[in-house]
């Protein structure tokens, strides 16, 4: 069986690996030959973060995919990350669907709220159902939670599965000995998302006041935490786990609005694999994730956070507890050795079109 993999990016790019690029040898192990073709390079993602000539890497991405689709019938079926083309209609989508080729178009965020509440007017007329036609045509939509299911199901998607963003666990693992010193609360992610911790530094603050305690945020850009209590980690895919086993509580402060609600949790997953307890904002996906008092905490304010953070830094056979049971939520459900199997299940149905169910 050949697969043609449309990702967004190589393996810098988060959701292109962990959706895609993780299961590879899986895919070979079962038979499949899977030629990855990424939309942009790994240059492409530096360049964004620092504002210079991302646009260059833009245009020769674009005219790469456009070469690579004449070659789509060599293929028996293609997998799509989210879209072909950003920002331009959904042509490239129909038109497999004409040819009849089986196509799989994956999301793990609400991709459609990036068109639909784009603040342009322009934007959100010629852009806004975009998502729902790509949805439409494709043989199978698979989707990292519900949220982005339902919409699927809305935009009269033929077959939709669920298959969440998740860990491999026998890389992800908790520290082999307990860390000494005054407790860590970690984040991790981006330097685009580092701003989701901004509202939270003046708990922060106010815990250090009372307490000894550290605030580290792995990825994010230094500058944006210069004058806070905040540490910034670098990171890299070789040392992720290790900045992380590091730590010994997980955050993941959100915002309750549209684009929130359709993200995967994925942070907490990497926090739980660890073996960390975690405090998370009862957003979206994060209320099926996380079980208020089991795995964590879910907090909305201000002293909301600062009382789950103080409970889990001065109690910390509570947050011992509360990490076993999160790993081995992730053990159970959160990881590809669990995931794989359906995904590739997912991928033959798309071939074989048959009904997933």
């Amino acid at each position: 069986m050949r697969v043609l993999l449309l990702s967004r990016h190589s393996s810098r790019g988060a959701s292109s690996r962990l959706r895609h690029l993780q299961y590879l040898d899986d895919f070979r192990a079962n038979g499949w030959t899977v030629e990855v073709s990424p939309l942009f390079p790994a240059l492409y993602l530096d360049a964004l973060y620092s504002g210079r000539g991302w646009k260059r890497h833009l245009v020769r991405g674009y005219l790469r995919r456009f070469l690579t689709l004449l070659r789509i019938r060599q293929f028996d079926l293609l997998i799509i990350e989210k879209e072909l083309f950003p920002f331009l209609p959904a042509w490239a989508e129909r038109a497999i669907r004409g040819l009849g080729i089986p196509c799989m178009v994956d999301y793990d965020d609400a991709q459609f709220h990036r068109y639909e509440l784009h603040r342009s007017g322009l934007i959100r007329r010629l852009l806004g159902r975009k998502i729902d036609a790509v949805m439409h045509n494709a043989s199978l939509v698979t989707v990292g939670n519900q949220y982005l299911a339902d919409r699927a199901r809305q935009a009269g998607a033929r077959r939709v599965e669920v298959i969440p963003t998740v860990v491999d666990a026998a890389r992800y693992q908790p520290a082999m000995t307990r860390r000494e010193g005054p407790p860590v609360v970690g984040w991790i992610g981006t330097p685009k998302t580092s701003h989701y911790l901004q509202p939270l530094l003046p708990a922060f603050a106010a815990l250090q006041q009372e307490m000894s305690i550290r605030f580290m945020a792995i990825g994010a850009h230094p500058s944006d935490f210069a004058d806070s209590v905040v540490e910034v980690r670098p990171w890299t895919e070789e040392t992720e786990v290790r900045s992380l086993q590091q730590c010994d509580i997980g955050i993941m402060p959100l915002p309750d609005s549209p684009w929130e609600r359709g993200k995967c949790g994925y942070k907490l997953i990497q926090y739980m694999a660890c073996g960390l307890p975690v405090v998370a904002s009862p957003v979206g996906i994060n209320n099926e994730i996380v079980k208020d008092g089991l795995e964590g905490w879910l907090a909305s304010t201000k002293d909301e956070w600062i009382a789950a953070l103080r409970s889990l830094a001065t109690n910390r056979e509570q947050g011992r507890q509360m990490g076993l049971r999160g790993r081995e939520k992730v053990e159970s459900w959160y990881c590809r050795q669990v995931q794989a199997p359906r995904l590739l299940a997912a991928a033959r149905q798309a071939v074989d079109g048959r009904d997933t169910g």
